[in-house]
């Protein structure tokens, strides 16, 4: 039998997962790797889809989770669970980690969790109602499943804790930001991984200068970091913040928020409901929250939401290169930033100004240079890698 860390990221209708073997070293590829989609959908089968190291698909095929005294993560979860202990390597599992997308300013590092530890991550539900308690759910069942088994949560906000406190203030009454409303910042675990990968890609000191990543997916943020460290980012006290997303609005004015109350008589569930489900590509574009779908139509709609998106990640570039006072990098990741040339051309171009000069060869190509010779500014594509993230600091923890 083979030690394992087994990497989680729950959410409300599907759950992430990866198996990394454990060593001296966590090895950057896992051995397996996959997917369990469509975890609740009414009158649907769940679907598992897994692969092996070298992309083999060794699972693909719907489950059945109507399981009696269990929920649908907990029913999940063992599926999974068997599954690993049954595969051909015989593998154990160690420790699990888990993504958890908040940590409120009480965890700015990851953490062996004990049931006091979970009872405080149930108190932080109140700052990410859509995301926290699904965390929560793999946490639970996880626990269930493989008793004894140590889990580690590892934080989506950990990273931006290192933020001047200014960077993180909103100018309102102290008694509300006393509260714990301010800005946190996500995507933090895929900013950890290029802040670890960045220095074998540049130089060692345009590496710890004032560097721009992009975390470009159907989530979308940016984070401004020196010395590799965080120093401002687009999204704030929740994750529908800053840049434009697949379904999310990014930055909009509050006032919007109190006409739409006033006038169109929307709640809190309406106002939920199309600040995260029916805006940014999707709503522009009336087509879909896809980029590939979108840059494939000829349709003037879909034209006009890449457009946008790309307009607004210029100037959120702009925004945090004052905030870091200059651009020494900028970097490209998610599944957007990684695949998505006409996305990084059309950026780039609108960044002409700061010096950049783009190697259109290299750009097409997804190289990881992708800046020409003469630019200013050094320009990379490097794919994040979250779950290693995740997996070295839970093999740390529970060595």
């Amino acid at each position: 039998m083979a030690d394992a860390i087994l990497t989680l990221n729950a959410g409300s209708s599907s759950i992430k997962f990866a198996l990394f073997a454990r060593g001296m070293e966590i090895p950057q590829l896992p051995e397996l790797v996959g997917q369990i989609d469509g975890i609740g959908a009414a009158g649907q089968p769940a679907h598992l889809k897994v692969k092996d190291a070298a992309g083999r698909v060794l699972d693909d095929s719907d489950l059945d989770l109507d399981a009696p005294g269990r929920t649908p993560h907990q029913a999940a979860l063992r599926l999974l669970v068997d599954l690993l202990h049954g595969h051909e390597a015989g593998w154990t599992i160690t420790g699990v980690g888990h993504r958890v997308v908040h940590g409120a300013q009480k965890f700015s590092q990851p953490v062996v969790l004990d049931a006091a530890m979970v009872d405080a991550l149930r108190g932080f539900i109140p700052l990410a109602p859509l995301h926290q308690p699904h965390n929560l759910a793999g946490i639970d069942a996880l626990g269930a499943a493989l008793p004894g088994v140590p889990q580690v949560a590892c934080f989506d906000t950990a990273f931006h804790r290192s933020q001047p406190e200014l960077a993180q203030l909103f100018a309102l009454p102290r008694a509300i930001t006393a509260e714990g409303v301010r800005r946190y910042g996500f995507h933090g675990l895929s900013y950890e991984y290029i802040a670890a990968a960045l220095p074998s890609v540049i130089d060692g000191d345009r590496a710890r200068g004032r560097v721009i990543v992009a975390h470009l997916g159907n989530g979308a943020s940016m984070c401004a970091m020196k010395n590799l460290k965080s120093q401002a980012s687009t999204m704030g006290f929740t994750a529908v913040d800053g840049l434009m997303m697949g379904t999310r609005t990014g930055n909009l004015d509050p006032g919007v928020l109190l006409y739409l109350m006033e006038y169109r008589g929307m709640d809190a569930a309406a106002l939920t409901k199309l600040l995260y489900k029916e805006s940014g590509l999707l709503g522009v574009s009336g087509i879909s929250q896809d980029m590939r779908i979108l840059l494939e139509s000829a349709a003037p709609e879909a034209r006009e939401a890449v457009e946008l998106f790309c307009y607004r990640i210029v100037r959120e570039i702009g925004s945090l290169a004052a905030a870091l006072g200059g651009l020494d990098a900028l970097v490209f990741t998610g599944g957007i930033g990684e695949r998505g040339a006409p996305v990084r051309e059309t950026v780039c171009a609108g960044l002409d100004w700061l010096g950049v000069r783009l190697d259109a060869g290299a750009n097409t190509g997804n190289a990881t240079r992708i800046s020409s010779p003469e630019s200013r500014i050094a320009v990379c594509v490097i794919p994040t890698n979250e779950e290693w993230i995740i997996a070295r600091h839970t093999a740390r923890l529970v060595a």
